[in-house]
């Protein structure tokens, strides 16, 4: 009756030595499930530029008031009739 008692515990403690000090431990997978939600995060952010960018795309391909916009913001264009005035900061 002993050796049962003896083998059951040894038994009892195998198991849990596996659940905290295995390849499936409780603190493992803690810190996986943090790191899968830190990449669906990174993965939402993506998600949300590849979107902006699919739209400033599609605003590209539709109509030349994207291009436009894009052609005085960034490169500083003017039409033939226009005059172009920056003010900056005197700082």
């Amino acid at each position: 009756m002993r050796w049962i008692t003896v083998a059951l515990a040894i038994l009892l403690g195998a198991v849990q030595a596996d659940l905290w000090f295995g390849k499936a431990s409780l603190p493992q997978v803690t810190a996986m499930h943090k790191k899968l939600q830190a990449q669906r995060d990174t993965n939402q952010q993506l998600r949300e530029r590849n979107q902006r960018t699919a739209a400033e795309v599609a605003d590209l391909q539709e109509g030349e008031e994207m291009v436009e916009e894009k052609a005085r913001a960034e490169l500083g264009m003017v039409k033939a009739d226009e005059i172009l005035v920056r003010l900056t900061d005197r700082r």
